[in-house]
């Protein structure tokens, strides 16, 4: 019942990742919105354009992004969409491909349909919930299914390049897990885990965002994955407050309920859940 949604916000994100590579081709400058919190000319002209799109395609929808000001659509009813338009700006400045364009739909609060673009190397993740997901790469489709891996050291960990910290320590020593890799941008990570790449996902930390969250999370929930806070409650979009305050946790289905007792211990000793 979403494939208009699906198949606007796939076309919007890829030309909102042909804004990002333009920019990327030439010298551009870096400000900060805060400390370690980086923004390019990227990041606004495709925030523009992505909203631009989707005010002219779904006029009734609410529409919160990363960098518009007026985030009150989060108040309204019913249908809003939530818009990165540069998931991992910092890769985006080191100049190392790792970041992606992230749209997602949520329906009454809970993420229903999301896109996830990275430009670099043409590959476009798209789900939505109790639909299925694919990736389109090179031309082809592909249907998207996580893996059933279970043993928790078997479990192949991708981890934020920017923003890794000690309690991943804690929990990959705890877990036993041996396989780990880094990677720039939320829907990256999510990404390799729907396709199999990749079974979990961490972020012990409050340092996100609800747009980080909701395209990436209806990408994995409809391959059959988990893509919760720390303490394993399902996100719930509206309202004033942006910041996923309880981290993230994104793991294929077989080995979330093993994973999520040592989550939840190394989150609520960082303070992030009571």
């Amino acid at each position: 019942m979403l494939d208009r949604e699906i198949t606007e916000a796939a076309r919007i994100a890829r030309h909102a990742g042909a804004i990002l590579m333009n920019v990327y081709a030439t010298d551009f400058s870096v400000s900060y919105k805060g400390r370690s919190d980086p923004v390019t000319e990227a990041d606004m002209q495709a925030n523009r354009y992505i909203v631009g799109e989707l005010r002219k395609w779904f006029p009734e929808d609410g529409i919160v992004a990363e960098e518009t000001d007026d985030k009150s659509d989060a108040l309204k009813p019913g249908r809003c969409w939530y818009v990165d338009p540069l998931d991992g700006t910092k890769e985006f400045v080191d100049r190392n491909g790792e970041f992606s364009v992230m749209l997602g739909l949520a329906i009454d609060g809970r993420s229903s349909a999301g896109v996830v673009y990275q430009p670099t190397t043409d590959k476009l993740y798209a789900g939505v919930v109790g639909a299925g997901a694919y990736l389109e790469e090179r031309g082809a489709r592909r249907e998207l299914k996580v893996s059933d891996v279970a043993d928790t050291g078997r479990l192949r960990l991708v981890v934020s390049r920017s923003h890794r910290n000690r309690a991943v320590d804690r929990v990959v020593r705890k877990l036993g897990i041996e396989h780990e890799r880094a990677l720039g941008s939320v829907g990256l990570k999510a990404g390799l885990i729907a396709e199999q790449k990749a079974d979990l996902y961490l972020h012990i930390s409050d340092r996100s965002s609800a747009w980080d969250a909701c395209g990436p999370e209806a990408v994995l929930e409809a391959a059959g994955g988990r893509f919760t806070d720390l303490a394993g409650n399902a996100y719930r979009y509206g309202g004033t407050d942006m910041r996923n305050r309880a981290g993230i946790l994104a793991c294929n289905a077989a080995a979330y309920d093993a994973v999520l007792p040592v989550v939840r211990e190394a989150a609520r000793k960082k303070g992030l859940i009571p």
